[in-house]
């Protein structure tokens, strides 16, 4: 969940470092830290809680050493304090982590070692340097016997000035060469430049000079392309509301990039019609949002494709013991490609011999490599921690490997294929009007923004809309909402409805129309307030008090999930921002969740 970044050069090592570090800033940011050798060969330490802007208006402006490392944290073991910020030392060793060590505590009492600070990491250096002898990557060797967990480092030895060594398990990392020297970062859209970069495997250790990269075990190349950082908000108040308005072009440029002369066609991701051969169950995997995601798009596999899918939240499919069968299909989404919980889930599967297929918004990622089979959306670098057009793009992919498995498995004829394409290409042309209603849904957020608890309710599709609803509304309002089944508000949620609560309820479905309402008004006779969101063609009664109706820009249908999407998007941002809290990156949350 923490970024790291390490730079060896010619030059000024340190501020190529900070600028990278704020490239990474959505993996955390409730510290941060640098350590550098400076002129001397002597290694100093800079940290601080808070943003990276901090740390770069603590250090240095200029440092004529050539090795520097940086690290963004976002806490898992000890608080947020300036002790507990990376870099950690331990004698001879100066390190920064990305992930957790299990082991940490029965490590501590063999080394007889006492810490500093409240972290794990400070004992992965401490065991470090019980073991070094003059020898870094020995040391290292050794070292990653006895621990157990997963682990980025970014290594400095006080005695090997110009050098940073590094290794990784589980936790992604990736080196580039260029120039101006050699990088290491936790992600490789930091790089500054695109071209090849280096993948070390798990387990293998790397020494990082300015002229070379060594490694101690196996690298795989991959290839950065041309980078689109969309660098700055452009003029919005938040990258939230920006990444909101980009979804038009990001949605419609993921979908058409799969349709080919009038059909869907994955043949650029080499993923065969043969990966759908007698596929009975689709298993649909991810975390959060890509969840919600997954849960939306249930629905179009079952009705276009025939197959019956399981939504599964990530972190629980281990431990429930799904079983991996030859007749199922395990489709993971992950905005990152490096999920921690996604991953795990992943691995179980391949080693069960499982088929399957990734969606993934992010090129090079550990997920992509594993995976085999990815579909890519389209969507450019999202920065806001509450995800939006990775959302729709998401929910767009499926949409797409729904119809092309409709059609693998004779379940669609051309013209059934040509009908689906349109629904879907008419749901990605409503997003463009549904933002449009931003002014009306900023006014429904103004008497949201004063509620202590809000519900969200919607049946069958728009359950899974109302999911999403909730739980952008909790990530950046910090207000208790819970999403219900429209069905089940009766069977013990309508207690805690009274006069004022807020219920947001969603109808896409002609087919859930009368029962939807049904629920809605039982809201109304308690007391309630109702903001319904509904389809332009659906019949929903008007004029009645404390029921607000948002027409959303769309037929009835699947394509409505998008204009709902953006409708519920924007409700989150407007209560969020008129409750004046931090949209983007909000409290105990970062974007990458690299730790299980």
């Amino acid at each position: 969940m923490c970024g790291i970044f390490g730079f060896v050069g010619k030059h000024d090592a340190l501020s190529t470092v900070l600028s990278g570090l704020s490239r990474l800033e959505y993996r955390g940011y409730d510290s941060a830290g640098t350590a550098f050798f400076d002129e001397n060969d002597a290694i100093n330490v800079i940290r601080t809680t808070g943003r990276v802007q901090r740390l770069t208006e603590t250090a240095p402006k200029t440092n004529a050493g050539g090795a520097a490392i940086a690290h963004t944290r976002w806490a898992t073991h000890g608080s947020v304090c300036e002790r507990n910020a990376h870099p950690l030392s331990a004698g001879r060793v100066v390190l920064v982590h990305n992930g957790i060590i299990e082991n940490f505590r029965e490590l501590r009492e063999e080394l007889h070692y006492t810490p500093i600070s409240e972290t794990d990491t400070e004992i992965a250096a401490a065991l470090i340097d019980s073991l070094y002898d003059g020898d870094p990557m020995e040391a290292i060797a050794k070292a990653q016997k006895r621990l157990h967990g997963s682990y980025a480092f970014a290594i400095l030895f006080r005695d090997k000035p110009g050098v940073i060594y590094a290794t990784r398990c589980e936790s992604p990392l990736a080196l580039m060469r260029t120039e101006q020297g050699s990088f290491l970062s936790s992600d490789p859209s930091a790089f500054p430049a695109c071209g090849e970069y280096l993948v070390p495997q798990e387990h293998t250790i790397v020494e990082i000079t300015a002229d070379a990269i060594h490694a101690r075990g196996e690298v795989k190349t991959a290839v950065l392309n041309k980078l689109d950082r969309s660098e700055g908000r452009q003029g919005y108040a938040h990258y939230m509301l920006k990444e909101i308005y980009e979804q038009p072009q990001a949605l419609r440029r993921t979908v058409e990039r799969y349709l080919v002369d009038g059909h869907v066609d994955f043949s650029q991701e080499n993923i065969p019609d043969t990966l759908f051969d007698g596929i009975r169950h689709m298993h649909v995997v991810a975390c959060g949002t890509a969840m919600h995601a997954g849960l939306v798009s249930s629905h179009l596999f079952r009705s276009l494709a025939g197959v019956e899918v399981t939504a599964h939240i990530a972190s629980e499919f281990c431990d429930a013991g799904v079983l991996v069968d030859d007749d199922s299909l395990y489709v993971f989404i992950s905005q990152s490609g490096e999920t921690a919980d996604t991953l795990a889930a992943l691995r179980r599967v391949k080693a069960g011999g499982g088929r399957v297929l990734s969606v993934i918004n992010r090129r090079g990622t550990i997920i992509e490599r594993e995976s085999g089979n990815v579909l890519h959306t389209s969507c450019g670098p999202e920065i806001a921690v509450a995800s939006t057009k990775a959302f729709t793009a998401q929910v767009g992919v499926m949409y797409l490997l729904a119809i092309r498995m409709a059609c693998a498995r004779g379940r669609l004829d051309a013209q059934g294929e040509s009908e689906a394409i349109a629904s879907l290409l008419a749901g990605v042309d409503s997003v463009a009007p549904a933002i449009a209603l931003h002014p009306q849904i900023a006014a429904m957020a103004s008497r949201i923004s004063k509620a202590k608890d809000v519900f969200f309710i919607g049946r069958a599709a728009d359950y899974a809309i109302a999911c999403e609803g909730a739980l952008k509304l909790k990530e950046i309002s910090y207000l208790h909402a819970e999403s219900i089944a429209a069905g089940e508000l009766k069977h013990g949620t309508i207690s805690l409805i009274e006069p004022g609560v807020p219920s947001v309820a969603y109808l896409t479905r002609k087919q859930t129309c009368s029962r939807v309402l049904l629920s809605v008004q039982e809201i109304l006779s308690r007391g309630g307030t109702v903001y319904l969101f509904a389809t332009e063609d659906m019949e929903v009664p008007e004029g009645l008090d404390e029921l607000v109706v948002c027409r959303l820009p769309a037929k009835e249908g699947a394509g409505a999930a998008f204009s709902a999407a953006v409708s519920l998007q924007l409700l989150a941002y407007e209560t969020a921002k008129q409750l004046g809290m931090p949209i983007d990156m909000p409290r105990n949350l970062a974007k990458s969740v690299t730790v299980a």
